[in-house]
This record gives structure tokens, C-alpha cells and sequence, in this order.
């Protein structure tokens, strides 16, 4: 995986429906948090949800050949559990199918949810 120095770089760098998805995906972030940095972590892009947060302070997002993995915490899966029945899961992550829209309302309340336990 190349070195990115920005996220612009990292979702100009994907194929163009990754690139929707990821963009689409950082403006809900940014519309639920807008004071959220934007940075890179594990090559990825992350937003901290504090000021100077921590990884685990951090919703992350990532493009892969089907699907963009969105990396909210163990927490917030569990909380969101029966509402992410239809996707792939791992214990602090879902994956959202390049094929289908983004459940954005969902994805609202997940960062919601998670900027509240936060702070």
C-alpha cells in the first residue's frame, strides 16, 4: 500500500465508485462532527473524535476492492448490533458494499453514538 500524506490523497487515489462511498462517508462524519481532525492512521484515513484523540478516539474508514470498511469501535457495534444484521461484521467494524447505497442515517447516529461516549 503506498504512503498517503492526506486523506485527500488516499480517496484520490481509489477507484471511482471507492472514491463516492469514501466522500460520501466523510461528509457524514465531518456533518455530525465537524470540528473532527482529520488524519491518517494505519495508512487510512481517521478522524479523531477529541482534540489530539488516541486511535481509540477514532472512527476509521478504508476502501477495499467490494466494500469500504468503517472502523467505529467495539462499543458502538454492540450498541448497533440488530440495525447492522444485514452486513459483515468484525468485533469493531462493518463493511459497506461498493454496490449499495450507504445507510447514512445509520451511519449518523454510529458516529453520533460515539462522539457522545467520548466526551
Amino acid at each position: 500500500m503506498p504512503n498517503f500524506n492526506t486523506i485527500d490523497d488516499y480517496i484520490d487515489a481509489q477507484p471511482a465508485l471507492a472514491r463516492e462511498k469514501l466522500e460520501e462517508l466523510r461528509a457524514l462524519i465531518k456533518e455530525v462532527v465537524p470540528d473532527a481532525e482529520e488524519i491518517l492512521n494505519y495508512k487510512v484515513p481517521a478522524f479523531n473524535l477529541v482534540p489530539g484523540g488516541k486511535r481509540d478516539q477514532q472512527i476509521m474508514m478504508a476502501a477495499y476492492a467490494k466494500f469500504i470498511g468503517f472502523y467505529p469501535f467495539p462499543t458502538t457495534m454492540e450498541a448497533f448490533e440488530s440495525e447492522l444484521s444485514d452486513y459483515k461484521k468484525g468485533k469493531g467494524s462493518v463493511q459497506f458494499p461498493l454496490n449499495k447505497a450507504l445507510p447514512k442515517d445509520l451511519i449518523k447516529r454510529m458516529v453520533r453514538y460515539r462522539a457522545d461516549e467520548l466526551r
